[in-house]
């Protein structure tokens, strides 16, 4: 499989490119021989496989489905074995012919990976797992038994893929190998099950993949309590890089559990609202919370504070100090910049072309880059190669300086990535910032069978051009950044309150059931079964609870800078009004009170 292994070595450089991190958790649940069937979650689009097979532990080759008409032309057939596809004959009724490809991967001592979830989607949880997944482990060990007796049991291996922001450049991904699944549990009553019987069988085992996929996921009810607690977990961490990876999925589940919690404090209202105002603020700015932190904002650049001038000498020595240090890093940081100039306009094109897929645009950014760096780095290397008169050694030289140009470039991005990210726009209107306060919701997929979660949050209607438009009033010109540090002095304000008040409490919060079996928590039975929707019942998810104190506690111990919420934010003096403007609710130049920004549910904007 020599294609199988150059596409899995280029996938690892594009995705070292495009992300910061890509960390593994559970190597160690991964057998190093016999056959697997490894089920994986799937919100990324072409960047999910990649990032399995790259990661996939003791580099064992991963197998995926493709449809067996592919495979009637001998010589894409060839290609497509040798890059590890298997047919499928998706039009077959006869399980044993629809498998017949995976059987003899698996009998083989196989990897064949698998995404049960049937397509990529954006939503703030796991929608759906199919029973494909399911099918396929169980008729495999039923013709097992009969066709290759000796070979190592199967077992199922569940794989969940988080993305801290999977569309960003230079965000990071964390991906997680679950404890196996043995098939021990359903091989027998599969085997001995009356045909109407099999599909309940395969409902049980869909169920436990799905639970397994959950545990290694971040769920949320809604996308509004998806969005405060991560909002939340940025300003308690206020590096994106402190949490420690191991701990990102299991701290920002416990969030979205506190905030799936129903008024657990007299101000969690006004806390959520503040967070989501945040969070849709920084969207509108281009910001992020640790950017927002990083920005050069001391107490000394307060304008209604008095402080002493500096020395004429002082002053004109930190001018040329400053300039002279900008100038020598200046060609170092405008050369790679210039030549990859060219693939980061390329990036963002992609990423336009389907705004509104948000598991379509990394993927997209990649491509995009990826076509045209093919062809600037071989030049590259010929450029410098020409310069060392194409002898031998010029080559090995010419590589090396072109690689080292490749990292010297990766690495001046991750240094200087944040602090160029600053706001788009500086000045915007009250009237054209108050559409920017709620929160965006990604489009309905038309691929999810199942319903959606219920939210209050639903994605505005798009508006017809010919319709006539409400004429509104105007407002005087504030500065956006303003509203973007006032929002964020209010949301950490709110929510070192709400910390204090859960804390003495000790109330007990919503969790995840396998975060309440880990950590202390309660759990009840539920009394019904749930229903699969076919007529097949399977045993209903406990409720779970953990105590306010036991949650509060395991924030902190994982770095969770709860105290530092209650003093001053670094820059609160900037969301105050200067220079003239009168405070929010003052009367403007037209002699009419201005309103103050707040969050709005979409559905009741006006």
């Amino acid at each position: 499989m020599i294609l199988h292994r150059i596409l899995r070595r280029l996938a690892s450089w594009a995705l070292w490119s495009f992300f910061k991190e890509i960390h593994v958790i559970g190597e160690e649940n991964v057998p190093r021989e016999g056959p697997i069937i490894v089920v994986c979650t799937h919100h990324n689009m072409m960047i999910d496989p990649a990032v399995l097979s790259s990661t996939f532990p003791h580099k064992r080759p991963l197998h995926y489905w493709a449809k067996s008409s592919l495979f009637k032309n001998p010589i894409a057939s060839r290609i497509l074995t040798d890059t590890g596809n298997i047919p499928v004959d998706r039009k077959s009724k006869d399980n044993q012919v629809l498998f017949r490809g995976t059987f003899h991967a698996l009998a083989a001592g196989q990897v064949v990976a698998l995404f049960p979830e049937g397509t990529s989607y954006t939503e703030p949880r796991i929608m759906q797992v199919k029973d494909g997944a399911s099918w396929s482990a169980l008729e495999y060990t039923k013709w097992a038994k009969t066709n290759s007796a000796n070979c190592n049991p199967l077992v199922v291996i569940p794989a969940g893929i988080v993305y801290t922001n999977k569309s960003k450049y230079r965000s990071s991904v964390i991906i997680e190998f679950g404890k196996p699944i043995s098939m021990k549990a359903y091989d027998e009553e599969f085997s001995s099950a009356e045909q109407g019987e099999l599909r309940s069988v395969a409902k049980r085992l869909t169920a436990q993949i799905e639970s397994e996929l959950v545990k290694l996921t971040i769920n949320s009810p809604n996308w509004e309590t998806l969005y405060a607690a991560r909002m939340a977990r940025d300003l308690l961490w206020r590096d994106e890089n402190a949490i420690n990876p191991d701990d990102f999925v299991a701290v920002s589940q416990t969030l979205v559990d506190l905030f799936s919690t129903p008024m657990l404090t007299s101000s969690f209202g006004n806390l959520r609202h503040a967070l989501l105002t945040y969070y849709s603020l920084l969207r509108a700015a281009g910001l992020t919370n640790s950017t927002l932190s990083g920005l050069p904002l001391p107490e000394t650049l307060d304008p209604s504070q008095v402080k002493p001038f500096p020395s004429r000498l002082s002053t004109l020595f930190l001018l040329l100090r400053d300039s002279l240090a900008s100038l020598v890093r200046l060609p170092f940081f405008l050369i790679p910049l210039i030549v990859h100039l060219p693939a980061y306009a390329m990036s963002r094109l992609g990423a336009r072309l389907v705004q509104d897929e948000e598991e379509t645009q990394a993927q997209n950014k990649i491509v995009f880059a990826l076509l045209l760096l093919l062809a600037i780095y071989p030049a590259m290397f010929f450029f410098l190669w020409a310069l060392l008169w194409l002898t031998p050694m010029g080559a090995v030289i010419a590589f090396a300086m072109s690689y080292a140009f490749i990292v010297y470039h990766v690495k001046i991005v991750d240094d200087n990535y944040e602090q160029c990210m600053g706001p788009k726009r500086w000045d915007l209107s009250l009237q054209a910032l108050t559409p920017y306060t709620t929160p965006y919701i990604p489009p309905v997929s038309v691929w999810i069978d199942k319903p959606r979660p219920t939210t209050s949050l639903e994605a505005p209607a798009p508006t017809d051009p010919t319709s006539p438009r409400r004429k509104r009033r105007p407002f005087a010109t504030r500065r956006l950044i303003r509203h973007v540090l006032r929002a964020r002095s209010d949301a950490a304000r709110l929510l070192a309150a709400f910390f204090v008040e859960l804390e003495q409490s000790g109330k007990e919060v919503r969790a995840s059931s396998h975060l309440a079996q880990a950590y202390g928590g309660r759990l009840t039975e539920e009394s019904d079964a749930r229903d699969t929707g076919d007529g097949v019942s399977i045993p209903p998810e406990p409720r779970a609870w953990r105590n306010a104190r036991e949650v509060v506690q395991f924030l902190r111990d994982r770095g969770a800078k709860i105290g530092d919420l209650r003093h001053k934010v670094e820059g609160d003096w900037a969301a105050a009004n200067s220079e003239g403007e009168g405070e929010v609710g003052e009367v403007s130049g037209e002699g009419e009170p201005e309103d103050e920004v707040v969050w709005v549910p979409s559905g009741h904007a006006s």
